[in-house]
């Protein structure tokens, strides 16, 4: 899939941009100058035996147990890499797009995302990035928003 083909033939305003080559979602914030909490990670999780996606802001983690009583879930856990692979075919493992309805994955959004007014996040690859308004993002992915993150700690 073409991602930015798609987000064109959406009608929405977003900027593209090509950076160096980088891996971490810190590292994409910094290389593009924003704060880490604009910058949404994006995170595939095993809940009970199916895949979602949960998006949150890249100096966060994943609270699991916030994720198992949100999810309705018994088991939430990170999805190998190998499954990460296979939902996301054109995407480079790591620099998926938060839009798992393209890919028909539930999408979840961690609610302190929803009060950034742009967010920054990897276009597919580790070299090129996407900024929109937030709320033309969630207009577009559909996200159900829940509390998923907490800080990380070193």
């Amino acid at each position: 899939m073409d991602f930015i083909a798609w987000l064109r033939s959406q009608n929405v305003p977003f900027q593209s941009q090509k950076h160096a080559e980088v891996y971490t979602a810190q590292e994409v914030a910094a290389v593009m100058k924003v704060s880490g909490y604009d910058l949404a990670k994006v995170v595939v999780l095993d809940v009970d035996g199916s895949s979602v996606l949960a998006i949150l802001p890249a100096p966060l983690r994943v609270d699991f147990s916030a994720a198992r009583s949100a999810l309705g879930a018994r088991k939430v856990s990170l999805a190998s890499e190998t499954t990460v692979e296979k939902l996301f075919p054109g995407c480079q493992l790591g620099a998926m797009p938060p839009f798992g309805n393209l890919w028909g994955i539930k999408t979840y959004v961690d609610e302190s995302l929803a009060t950034h007014h742009r967010i920054v996040f990897n276009a597919g690859s580790h070299i090129e990035t996407v900024s929109m308004a937030y709320e033309d993002f969630e207009r577009l992915a559909r996200p159900v928003r829940t509390r998923l993150a907490q800080a990380s700690h070193a």
